[in-house]
């Protein structure tokens, strides 16, 4: 059982690298999103398309427990469907949303070769989405605590917070676990009228990962299929994806802080924007197992098929379409993988990489996965 901290015992503290950009009213202008009112209509009919019976209890407002919790947003940055804000509000008295900007995200590189671990226009899509956040958590009477630096030396109580599946964000919470065992550690015995030490500092991840989720699979973990096949027919006939969450329509007010920080700009978090002058980009919407291959990194040849200068039309076409919206169809990122590992004879760990650096939609499994098959490297060692 864990018990939130009481506001005496809530122990953030304004730091100077919380710089403020701009102005909120400047945010909101920025996000290019249906209007107020749609999405209400949207997000009113995707819950109606669910029974949620197991929380029928939160159809009012306000929570059942005491104390602050801290929700810990990382990449899902939404209000709609989210299990660890709703688990905070109905298990504490107030709940404070937090979003760390990471350094290691943005002024880091990639392992290998040193591109950008984040790109400019991945950039400007967070940006976005933590403006589109703030706005909706507004709407239900919160607000959206930004901090700068490594959530380990921020985040120093109880947390809610999506489980993460890949390496560098699980370290991340480990990182964070351990810090808050450092801090129930380090605290003061003695009568109090605060929750133990050891309640005061826990850190709860709400699995949140996949489509099934992990405690309705048909099968122990340690049993899971090794073909996808065989998976996918287990889960189709014997489980259930859970219903939608509906979030109360409007919650206690957080705590009061002097200082929520502001959504930074690219040029505060290191980046320029990126112009381009290609007329013909639209921007609207819309081999042998266990055989080693001597791959080339030869810059010249990589930073053609990075620029889209190969001479190939449709190889050129999807790389600037990368470069100029940060998104390349499923095909056309086969054919651009294909053609660097097969017809230049290219490390496929570079493709791998720059897609890291340039994809909005980026996630380190589907990648370097569909990387891995491309090059014919399945068997590699990479995740």
């Amino acid at each position: 059982m864990t018990t939130p901290l009481k506001h005496s015992h809530f122990p953030f503290r304004s730091s100077s690298s919380s710089t403020a950009l701009y102005d909120q009213d400047q945010d909101q202008d920025q996000v290019p999103a249906n209007s107020s009112h749609q999405m209400d209509q949207i997000a009113e009919s995707t819950f109606l398309n669910y029974k949620i019976s197991k929380h029928d209890h939160t159809s009012g407002s306000g929570s059942g427990g005491m104390g602050i919790a801290i929700v810990w947003f990382r990449n899902d940055l939404r209000v709609l469907d989210n299990e660890a804000l709703f688990t905070a509000s109905i298990s504490s008295q107030k709940v404070l949303p937090l979003y760390c900007l990471d350094p290691r995200i943005f002024n880091s590189t990639t392992h290998y070769f040193g591109f950008p671990k984040t790109g400019a226009l991945r950039a400007q899509f967070l940006i976005e989405c933590l403006v589109d956040l703030k706005k909706n958590l507004i709407k239900l009477g919160l607000n959206l605590l930004i901090r700068h630096g490594k959530p380990e030396e921020i985040i120093p109580t109880l947390v809610f917070a999506h489980k993460e599946t890949c390496s560098e964000e699980v370290n991340v919470e480990r990182l964070v676990s351990s810090c808050l065992q450092k801090m129930a550690l380090a605290s003061p015995a003695g009568p109090s009228t605060h929750p133990t030490s050891t309640d005061s500092a826990k850190l709860q991840l709400i699995w949140g990962a996949t489509m099934y989720h992990i405690d309705d699979l048909p099968f122990n973990i340690s049993c899971l299929p090794d073909v996808y096949t065989q998976f996918r027919k287990s889960v189709e006939s014997k489980s259930k994806v859970r219903g939608c969450i509906k979030i109360p329509s409007s919650l206690d007010p957080p705590p009061s802080i002097g200082d929520w920080g502001h959504v930074p700009s690219l040029d505060q978090l290191g980046f320029h924007e990126q112009k381009a002058s290609f007329i013909m980009i639209n921007t609207s919407r819309g081999g042998p197992r266990k055989v080693k291959s001597s791959w080339s990194q030869n810059q010249l040849l990589f930073e053609a098929w990075r620029d889209g200068c190969t001479g190939y039309p449709l190889i050129d076409a999807n790389m600037k379409e990368l470069a100029i919206t940060g998104f390349v169809s499923n095909r056309g990122r086969q054919i651009v993988c294909s053609f660097l590992v097969r017809d230049m004879g290219i490390d496929w760990r570079m493709g791998a990489e720059w897609f890291e650096t340039c994809l909005l939609d980026y996630d380190p499994c589907s990648n370097y996965g569909n990387w891995t098959y491309g090059a014919g490297d399945s068997l590699h060692n990479i995740l």
